[in-house]
């Protein structure tokens, strides 16, 4: 057996039996006034890819607009089935993909594009996720006419995005025309005690006509409206949007690892679920 291969399969071990022992998922039922439309609990055959049938795993290296450093890859050395969860890995390793990119970290994004899109709704995942300088874990969502009105005029839902220097807090953020990138609407969730990597938490928001209010464990913390936006610009929150999933490496955002930063890094994915309003 090629030495990476044997390498991937006791990583993969050490997984099962050590770090990822999962805490039974607090699966919950519908909230009230909702009813849930589309679903991944992660329950295939461990070792498995994403279900092809809900998920496009993109790849590529090209920084992806931010500076970032990995190439995104479809292997299952990135993402993979594992005891009930989704594992999203960060590693730092040379590789060069289809693209011809040679970065040398590799990592994985996840997204529903034509698969599953939804206008407004609940949107929700259970999500423990990594940590260190450098390290940027997102649960986040896009507007399906992004291939023909381009970003950010497609529109930008951040349900929940983490830099590793701020372990404790994770920020939801929207964002479109004349008030993108800095400029976007942002908010920010502090937890009272301890860091995000330690445990699951549910990041969840609830998406209406002219409102979206962001949650961390049931807390509403953000809520945001029309009202927010700069004089003149444009809501584009009123077509369906789909899902993505991914841990970035690196960015103007973040910084990059430095010698404190630990790899490989995982994001485990308990579920995630999507809702209509009844």
């Amino acid at each position: 057996m090629p030495r990476k291969v044997s390498s991937w399969l006791f990583g993969l071990l050490t997984l099962s039996t050590a770090i990822f022992c999962r805490a039974s998922s607090e699966a919950s039922a519908p909230p009230a006034n909702y009813v849930l439309v589309w679903s991944d609990e992660f329950s295939a055959a461990d070792g498995s890819l994403p279900d092809s049938s809900k998920w496009v795993m993109e790849t590529g290296g090209g920084g992806w607009g931010n500076n970032e450093l990995e190439s995104y890859t479809n292997r299952a050395q990135n993402a993979h089935v594992q005891n009930g969860n989704l594992v999203i890995t960060a590693n730092k390793e040379n590789y060069k993909g289809a693209d011809g990119i040679s970065r040398h970290y590799t990592s994985a994004r996840l997204k529903t594009l034509g698969l599953f899109e939804q206008k407004y709704g609940r949107f929700e995942a259970r999500i423990k996720i990594p940590r260190g300088q450098g390290i940027w874990p997102a649960f986040w969502m896009l507007g399906n006419n992004i291939g023909a009105a381009g970003w950010p005029d497609c529109g930008e839902i951040d349900i929940m995005e983490n830099i590793g220097k701020e372990p404790d807090k994770v920020h939801g953020s929207m964002h479109g025309p004349g008030y993108s990138a800095e400029k976007g609407l942002t908010g920010t969730y502090k937890l009272p005690t301890g860091k995000f990597a330690d445990d699951f938490h549910i990041f969840a928001v609830e998406w209406e006509p002219s409102t979206v209010r962001f949650y961390v464990d049931g807390k509403l913390y953000e809520t945001r409206t029309p009202a927010d936006l700069p004089a003149g610009k444009t809501w584009v929150f009123d077509h369906p949007f789909f899902i993505l999933l991914n841990v970035a490496v690196g960015g103007g955002w973040p910084g990059n690892p430095d010698h404190t930063t630990v790899f490989p890094q995982h994001m485990l994915v308990d579920y995630v679920k999507a809702y209509t309003k009844k």
